[in-house]
């Protein structure tokens, strides 16, 4: 019994250190020892010696004053190793920047994850006037374009087991129901791609496919450009280059 109760803390000590790294990759920024306890819930005691631990591990750092923490380079350095490993991310290089050419505008490559879209991969756009984007941020997946293209992939009721019925607004365009986001799914299905209309940032659309090399899919490809300057002419555009880049980076990766 005690063997098992020691490896039973150990357990519970892996699965803090997780949701503390968690915490912080969430929430940028230098934090007090009271705000990521009230955050977490661990006691303040326990929560100290494992925030000095991973201090010293490089995992967290520390402000001048050694009383607020904030997340560590080597976190930097194990998420740079996952996109410098993944295979999807190398196959879709040359697509990127030939999307990236043929639109002008900031093109990405995500992943669902759980109801978030990661980024793992971007090209910055071409213009002064453009979205600002970082590989590894995280977005919902019900209010953007990329997410959208994802859930198309997936039946209603998997959809429904992933979200939730009331669904956060992150700008007065959200769709906030999951039902009528499962509608808006349909016709994604149908047309195949979906739409951003300023539903994750004000004066930003975003169209986006998903990449079909497993089913449900887990990657896809998108474009971001202002309100102002998306014509008629430039959509349908940015659309035919995200056809042609689903088609070429669904050949680049058959064999994964």
């Amino acid at each position: 019994m005690a063997g098992a109760d020691a490896n039973g803390a150990q357990v519970k000590s892996a699965v803090r250190t997780v949701e503390l790294l968690e915490f912080f990759a969430g929430r940028p920024g230098m934090h007090t020892l009271a705000a990521v306890q009230e955050a977490v819930g661990y006691p303040k005691s326990s929560l100290y010696m494992l925030l000095r631990t991973l201090v010293e591990l490089g995992w967290v750092e520390t402000d001048a004053t050694g009383t607020r923490y904030g997340i560590g380079v080597r976190a930097l350095l194990v998420g740079t190793s996952y996109i410098d490993g993944d295979e999807v991310v190398a196959a879709a290089r040359t697509t990127l920047d030939r999307l990236s050419d043929d639109t002008t505008e900031t093109v990405h490559l995500a992943r669902l994850d759980g109801t978030s879209v990661v980024y793992l991969a971007t090209r910055q756009s071409q213009h002064h006037l453009r979205p600002f984007t970082r590989v590894g941020r995280r977005l919902p997946a019900h209010s953007t374009a990329l997410g959208k293209a994802l859930l198309a992939t997936w039946d209603d009721e998997q959809v429904r087991r992933l979200l939730p019925e009331s669904l956060p607004a992150v700008t007065e365009r959200t769709i906030t129901d999951r039902e009528r986001l499962i509608e808006e799914l349909g016709t994604v299905r149908e047309q195949g791609y979906a739409v951003d209309r300023e539903e994750n940032t004000l004066g930003l659309r975003c169209f986006a496919v998903a990449i079909p090399y497993r089913t449900p899919a887990r990657d896809a490809l998108s474009c971001s450009v202002p309100a102002a300057r998306l014509t008629p002419g430039h959509e349908q555009l940015i659309k035919d280059a995200l056809f042609d880049a689903r088609d070429r980076l669904t050949l680049a990766t058959r064999r994964l």
